[in-house]
C-alpha cells in the first residue's frame, strides 16, 4: 500500500457500512493485484474463523477511502461478508491487512 492510501483513509465502524454507496468499477487495475486481494481475503477469513483475529480492510465508496477493523465471516465471488450480514463489494477493496 502506498502512503497516499494510508494517510487518506477514515476509520469507520462496520455498522456504518450499510449507509455507504459503492461505484461499479474496480479500484485495482490489474488481474495480478485482484488475485492477491482475493488471497488476502481468504486468509483474513481463515484468521477470523479459526483464531478470532481481526483484519483491517481499506476500501473506497463514493465519498472516498475508508478503513474498518473487523472479522471477515465469509465471502462470495462479489462481496466480503462481515458480522450481521454487512457486506463490502470486493471490487471496492484496496487492501486487506493483518495484525
Amino acid at each position: 500500500m502506498n502512503a497516499v492510501l494510508k494517510d487518506a483513509t477514515i476509520l469507520i465502524e462496520k455498522e456504518d457500512i450499510i449507509d455507504f454507496s459503492f461505484p461499479k468499477g474496480d479500484v485495482l487495475d490489474s488481474n495480478e493485484k485482484r488475485l492477491e486481494r482475493e488471497d488476502r481475503i481468504k486468509r483474513g477469513m481463515r484468521l477470523g474463523n479459526n483464531m478470532k483475529r481481526k483484519v483491517k480492510i481499506i476500501f473506497e465508496d463514493t465519498e472516498g477511502l475508508k478503513k474498518v477493523e473487523t472479522t471477515i465471516w465469509g465471502f462470495t465471488d462479489k462481496n466480503v461478508i462481515l458480522k450481521k450480514t454487512t457486506i463490502i463489494p470486493i471490487r471496492r477493496i484496496h487492501e486487506v491487512k493483518f495484525y
